[in-house]
C-alpha cells in the first residue's frame, strides 16, 4: 500500500510541471466568452471589456457570444455543457448562481456543480428610492412610518422574482415592516410608476435612478451595496442608516466549466484581475453604475455559497413563487 500511495504521488508530482506548461502555452486558438445577455447593455458592456483586455494579454481573439433568452438561463446551461478546456467562459451573476436556484424549481444547470469559479469582476448596487410626495427623508423615517401603517405602502419590482422584488423582501424582512408588492413588466415600467407615485418606493439599479434623483424627481434614501459605492459616495447604505447587515447588488463574474484544470483557471484569474485594475476598465464601469471588483476563485466560490443560502431564505420567507 505505501508503495502504491509513493507511486500515486509520483505521478501526481509529475503531471504538475506538464500542467503548468501547458497554461504557460495557453491559448493556442481564439476563447469564446457566453454572454448571457442582448448585445448593447451594461451586462455586455461589462464582458467585452474583460474580453479586449484578454484578447490583448493572450494574442489571440476572444470572441463574445451573446446567448440571450430565459433570463440567461440558455447562455448558463451552454456555459456549463462545454468543453473543460479553457477555451470557453461565462459572464456569469448574482441572478444565475444565486438567485435562480432558489426561484426556480428544475434549473438545467448547478451552480456549484457545473461551474468553476474565477472571479468576481463588477458589483451593481441598487438604491432605495421613493415618491418625492412621501413624507421621509431617510431610511429610518421609511422604517418608522412602514411600522405605522402597515400594508399601506407600496413597493415596485420589474417583475415576480427579480433582484428589485428580492431587495424588497429582504429589507421587510430585517425591519419587520409590511408592505404591498406590486409586479411591473420590466425595470422601466417600474421606474415610471414611481415617478408618477402609483407606487411609493422602488429598488431600481443605481445607474437609471441616480439622474433622477440629482433632478430631483425622485428620492434617495440610500444604496444596498454594504459598502458605500464610488458610484455615487455621498449616499449612505442602507446597512449604515439603521438596517445593520443589510446588502444585496447585482453582482458579475466569470466562471468556466466545473472540470477545468486549476492550472487554466489561475492563468484566467491573474489575467482577468490584471484587467480589472486597469484604468480605463474601472471608469468605464464606475460610469455604468458598477463598482469594479477582482478576486480570488476560493473568494468567488463562497460568496456563491453564501448567497445561495441568503436567497433561498429570503424567497421561502416571502412565498414567491417561480414566474
Amino acid at each position: 500500500m505505501r508503495m502504491a500511495l509513493t507511486c500515486i504521488g509520483c505521478a501526481v508530482l509529475a503531471l504538475l510541471p506538464s500542467q503548468r506548461a501547458a497554461a504557460q502555452g495557453y491559448p493556442t486558438k481564439p476563447v469564446r466568452m457566453i454572454i448571457p445577455y442582448p448585445p448593447g447593455g451594461p451586462n455586455d458592456i461589462f464582458g467585452r471589456m474583460i474580453a479586449q483586455k484578454l484578447a490583448a494579454a493572450f494574442g489571440h481573439q476572444v470572441v463574445v457570444d451573446n446567448r440571450a433568452g430565459a433570463s440567461g438561463i440558455i447562455g448558463a446551461e451552454i456555459g456549463a455543457r462545454a468543453a473543460p478546456d479553457g477555451y470557453t467562459l461565462l459572464l456569469a451573476g448574482a441572478a444565475l448562481l444565486a438567485m435562480n436556484p432558489a426561484l426556480i424549481a428544475k434549473l438545467p444547470y448547478d451552480p456549484l456543480k457545473d461551474f468553476a469559479p474565477v472571479s468576481l469582476i463588477a458589483s451593481t448596487p441598487f438604491m432605495l428610492v421613493t415618491h418625492p410626495s412621501l413624507p421621509v427623508k431617510n431610511v429610518r423615517d421609511l422604517v418608522a412610518l412602514a411600522r405605522a401603517k402597515p400594508g399601506q405602502l407600496n413597493f415596485a419590482s420589474a417583475g415576480i422574482g427579480g433582484p428589485p422584488r428580492l431587495a424588497a423582501e429582504l429589507f421587510k424582512s430585517m425591519t419587520g415592516i409590511q408592505m404591498v408588492h406590486v409586479p411591473y413588466n420590466g425595470g422601466g415600467p417600474a421606474l415610471t410608476a414611481t415617478l408618477a407615485g402609483e407606487v411609493q418606493l422602488y429598488f431600481p439599479s443605481i445607474a437609471p435612478a441616480l439622474p433622477l434623483v440629482r433632478e430631483r424627481k425622485l428620492k434617495g434614501l440610500g444604496v444596498t451595496s454594504l459598502k458605500r459605492t464610488a458610484v455615487a459616495p455621498q449616499f449612505p447604505t442602507i446597512a449604515e442608516s439603521g438596517v445593520q447587515g443589510y446588502e444585496i447588488s447585482n453582482w458579475f463574474a466569470i466562471v468556466v466549466p466545473a472540470a477545468t484544470r486549476q492550472a487554466l483557471i489561475a492563468r484566467l484569474n491573474r489575467e482577468i484581475v490584471t484587467a480589472i485594475s486597469a484604468t480605463d476598465v474601472k471608469k468605464r464601469f464606475i460610469d455604468l453604475g458598477a463598482d469594479p471588483i477582482g478576486s480570488g476563485p476560493e473568494q468567488l466560490a463562497a460568496y456563491t455559497r453564501s448567497e445561495i443560502v441568503k436567497w433561498a431564505k429570503v424567497v421561502k420567507s416571502a412565498g414567491i413563487k417561480s414566474e
